[in-house]
């Protein structure tokens, strides 16, 4: 047992369930496809082992800016339409974990885990190019969004390999599901500054996150060494 500090880095597999917007309900029908770029994960943090089985931490994380691009291709009274999405994103996530250590073979453990905390989700530079075709006349528009940043609430299940380099190093090769719960951007709005409305952000939808992480650990606690006893000659 004993105090550990800890880092890693790695990198995200992201995705958001849908993009909604206030004016979602004047639609008859939407079908969207929504992309994230990869982004890198640098965290840090302290922990506990309680014993060859248990132990927990609290960790701090910037997760880096990921490029966003999306479609959604619509149906309306009187027409049809395709609207373009940019944007970037970026978090700080700080979470609180407890792990179970599946036992040791050959310096290497195998654990599981699950942690809960929150997310700061921030969204920038929101745009959408849309192209609308009603009536036989196209029209086209662009809108933007200010930047918001918001804490969510969020949860992790963690799995991964521990492998024990020395008493007080060990390196981590893990996995991890991340829920960061929904980002925001500011009201929509053409760039003259007309078609604003009351309420009108565009909201991502459940944004998650398949991690994979490298990780270190140093144990502060050193592991106590046998000392033999003085040899005794008589005579």
């Amino acid at each position: 047992g004993g105090w550990y500090l800890g880092g890693d880095i790695g990198f995200s597999n992201q995705r958001v369930d849908r993009l909604n917007n206030a004016l979602d309900a004047t639609l008859t029908s939407s079908v969207q496809t929504n992309n994230f770029n990869t982004a890198g994960i640098f965290g840090l943090g302290v922990g506990y082992k309680f014993n060859n089985w248990f132990r927990g931490d609290v960790t701090g994380e910037f997760r880096g800016n990921s490029q966003f691009f999306g479609t959604d291709r619509i149906t309306y009274t009187g027409g049809v339409g395709t609207d373009t999405y940019h944007a970037t994103k970026n978090e700080w996530v700080v979470m609180a974990n407890a792990y179970v250590d599946l036992g040791t073979w050959w310096c290497i453990t195998p654990f599981i885990g699950a942690g809960v905390g929150g997310a700061r989700v921030a969204i920038n530079g929101f745009t959408d190019q849309g192209i609308a075709n009603q009536g036989g006349g196209t029209l086209t528009g662009l809108a933007y969004g200010d930047s918001v940043a918001k804490w969510n609430f969020a949860w992790a299940v963690h799995a991964g390999l521990a492998y024990r380099v020395t008493p007080n190093f060990t390196v981590e090769l893990a996995y991890r599901y991340l829920d960061m719960g929904d980002g925001l951007t500011g009201d929509l709005r053409t760039y003259d500054g007309s078609g604003t409305n009351t309420y009108n952000p565009m909201t991502f939808k459940n944004i998650t996150s398949h991690d994979l992480k490298l990780g270190v650990r140093w144990d502060l606690t050193s592991p106590a060494v046998y000392v033999p006893p003085p040899l005794v000659r008589k005579g």
